[in-house]
């Protein structure tokens, strides 16, 4: 069976958005808008095998147009902060769009999450997919280079959501690119998170300033109120952490290899999702920043209605020559991938 396509709405420019149904013969189900190639649900069964939503977001295209917490979507050129919102290549400075005092944020003003994707689909013996793509132009942003990424979301047999990145370019370029879920394992979207179970497979952050900002160093947090090595609800020490959870967690394991980064658990819903990931490190940020706007099926997205768990590279790494290097050459080619396993 394919992928279901169907249409999503208009954007305010009259160009058409397309809808893409995956599904699996367990009853996993999987939509994703070719805008911002953005994930808008994931229906996963709980303990009884009640289906429902596990990922805040919106009912209309409009919303996502205008949505300001980047739900569900393709995070790019660069996921995270870049200090200053500028970085130097072979001597060149590039000047980068600031869409935050001080740097930018996940790409800058118009980021691929506002960007309308070219899409295939496709199916293999043991799944389904689609795969979206989209040129980003020398200076879009302020980033140099043509940039051709692809981002392709695929569901199997094995009730796994395999979402990959590749991207290629022209010039040498920074490249970081993610994917910008918020979780509730609850079923009920407007509920809170705290009582999620989280495990996440770090001993070190990457140690940040007053403003926010990565030193170059990386910080043990071994028994601090940031470990959650060891299983621990995300509510248990939220009130030791100042503003809530919202760090770069440096996974075990080597750059490139698939590595097992966390594992979440809704006790009440008994649903379980588990993380994989080659990128070096996952952005733990426990919703604090959600303010209410009304999410889907008319209910609010208050804070800790949702959390997210995005796999990177290190924020403001472009200007950190010590972490893991972003910079994509001409001839070589990006690739990463995440993988959600629903249990």
């Amino acid at each position: 069976m394919k992928p279901i396509i169907n249409e999503f709405g208009k954007l305010s420019d009259g160009r058409e958005v397309k809808s893409f149904i995956l599904k699996n013969t367990h009853g996993i189900e999987v939509e994703i808008i070719n805008f911002g190639a953005t994930l808008v649900s994931i229906k996963t069964p709980d303990r009884i095998g009640i289906y429902s939503d596990i990922i805040l977001g919106y009912d209309t295209i409009e919303e996502y147009e205008s949505d300001k917490f980047v739900m569900g979507s393709t995070v790019g050129r660069f996921a995270n902060r870049i200090g200053a919102s500028k970085f130097s290549i072979d001597g060149e400075e590039y000047k980068l769009s600031e869409n935050r005092p001080g740097y930018t944020l996940h790409g800058g003003h118009n980021g691929f999450n506002k960007k309308l994707w070219s899409y295939t689909i496709f199916e293999t013996l043991s799944g389904m997919g689609v795969q979206f793509s989209y040129l980003s132009e020398d200076g879009e942003e302020g980033f140099p280079g043509n940039l051709l990424a692809i981002v392709k979301y695929y569901l199997n047999e094995d009730n796994e959501l395999k979402i990959s990145f590749d991207a290629e370019t022209d010039q040498p370029t920074h490249v970081n690119l993610t994917n910008h879920a918020y979780y509730n394992l609850s079923g009920d979207l407007a509920s809170s998170i705290l009582d999620h179970h989280l495990s996440l497979h770090s001993e070190e952050i990457t140690e940040i300033d007053e403003n926010i900002f990565p030193t170059g160093k990386l910080l043990p947090i071994i028994g601090t109120e940031l470990d959650f090595i060891d299983d621990m609800k995300i509510g248990e020490k939220i009130d030791k952490v100042d503003g809530g959870y919202d760090f770069n967690y440096v996974l075990k394991g080597k750059l490139n290899e698939l590595k097992f980064a966390a594992e979440i658990f809704e006790p009440t819903s008994g649903r379980k999702l588990k993380l994989f990931s080659t990128y070096p490190a996952v952005q733990f940020y426990s919703g604090n920043f959600l303010d209410g706007t009304i999410g889907k099926n008319g209910k609010p997205m208050d804070r800790y209605t949702g959390f997210c768990l995005e796999p990177q590279f290190y924020p403001d790494s472009p200007n950190k020559p010590e972490f893991p290097s972003t910079l994509l050459i001409p001839g070589e080619k990006y690739h990463h991938e995440i993988i959600l396993k629903f249990e």
